[in-house]
């Protein structure tokens, strides 16, 4: 060990291709030899009261710790109201720089105990880690598990909930091998297509996902900033295929754009953005809608969407601060094949006030709206009330 220091730094890593240590603090742990290892994280509880004006959502439904876009019950005739408190979103992570003669190596490493299925509130609350990125960087190059190169993190409002502006989010992890090329970034990534069942999603016939894709899907963005401006733009190219190695044996291809910016009015800020595409499917809304649907004869056809948001983040003071989003997605199903039962679009509104009692404590609270409709003209509400303290370390 050549070296070593207990600065606290922000971020982690900087640059456009290390986005997933942005979210939290991280502590320089030492330097031993040429690579230096960082630790970091946070500790979060969270506690929601939820009221739902069609029905409810059954204990360990993950919609119940977080906005799932497509999980506000719809059709019910009893309104119910549930309380959750837990601290599943606690995280903790591991990154390492590396200099070797003129190459730049990185690695990150970040688990939390978010949407895992091992675990129960009966006795002890235990709940299994699960994998949230880990990747490594040579130079200008990225391979492993982090964001989708189509999302811009930078993007997300600041909210409570565990996403926020979840209606109009892409919203990806997965595996990529990325090349960043000044304000370029160009990427191949893991594959996966989702798929509507002819006549709609039921629970006989729950939605299929096919992992059948012979190709990665392939993204392209480029990233803007000029004094208080900063906006990304990216294209998503994709294959949709489906082969059960019977009778069902086809692909289709599909596409995406998004575009998405951050103005700075002094210390405060405007976040927006649109995105649109045929066949965005699971990269939007939490998989609110599938890639495509599946025909009477067998072939595949590409569901579209549009997404837009809007949110404001003011500074009331250097202590307190509060963030105001709108979200929205609208579907355009072809009925005769999805059925009337599919959902037609979701929308949400939020309002939170933040307090940081030290640069690393904040506690906050927040009010979000939300709303689902389905072709046929039902519809649901949720209003939730959410309660959080969080810890960086």
């Amino acid at each position: 060990m050549t070296s070593f220091k207990k600065n606290i730094i922000t971020g982690g890593v900087a640059g456009a291709t290390l986005l997933a240590a942005a979210s939290a603090h991280s502590v320089t742990v030492g330097t031993f030899d040429n690579t230096t290892l960082k630790i970091g994280g946070y500790i979060k509880l969270d506690a929601l009261s939820s009221s739902y004006s069609d029905g409810s959502l059954p204990a360990g439904n993950a919609a119940r710790d977080f906005y799932i876009p497509g999980s506000t019950p719809v059709g019910g005739n009893k309104e119910n109201r549930t309380f959750d408190m837990h601290a599943r979103q606690s995280r903790f992570h591991i990154a390492t720089d590396s200099v070797v003669g003129e190459h730049k190596l990185n690695t990150y490493f970040e688990f939390d105990f978010m949407v895992n299925p091992l675990g129960d509130e009966r006795v002890s609350n235990s709940y299994a880690p699960r994998l949230r990125h880990a990747y490594l960087t040579y130079d200008n190059w990225l391979f492993g598990q982090t964001w989708s190169t189509f999302q811009n993190v930078a993007s997300l409002p600041e909210t409570v909930d565990f996403i926020g502006n979840t209606d109009f989010s892409i919203f990806v992890r997965q595996a990529q091998v990325r090349y960043t090329m000044g304000n370029w970034q160009f990427s191949a990534e893991n594959p996966e297509t989702t798929v509507t069942p002819f006549g709609g999603v039921t629970t006989a016939n729950p939605r299929i996902v096919t992992d059948d894709n012979e190709w990665p899907d392939l993204v392209g963005r480029y990233n803007y900033k000029s004094g208080d401006v900063s906006l990304v733009g990216a294209v998503l190219a994709r294959q949709l295929t489906y082969n059960n190695g019977t009778t069902i044996d086809d692909s289709i291809s599909a596409y995406g754009l998004s575009f998405t910016g951050k103005l700075m009015l002094g210390k405060n800020d405007v976040r927006f953005g649109v995105n649109t595409g045929s066949g965005l499917g699971r990269y939007i809304g939490l998989n609110v809608v599938n890639g495509a649907v599946l025909k009477a004869d067998g072939t595949l056809e590409a569901i579209d969407s549009t997404a837009l948001y809007a949110a404001y983040r003011h500074f009331w003071n250097e202590k307190w601060r509060s963030n105001f989003t709108y979200s929205e997605i609208a579907v355009d199903n072809n009925t005769t094949l999805t059925g009337t039962g599919a959902t037609k679009g979701t929308s949400s509104f939020r309002v939170n006030l933040f307090y940081s009692a030290t640069d690393k404590l904040t506690f906050g609270g927040e009010f979000a709206h939300a709303n689902r409709e389905l072709e046929s003209g039902d519809d649901g509400n949720m209003d939730r009330f959410q309660f959080t303290a969080k810890l960086d370390f």
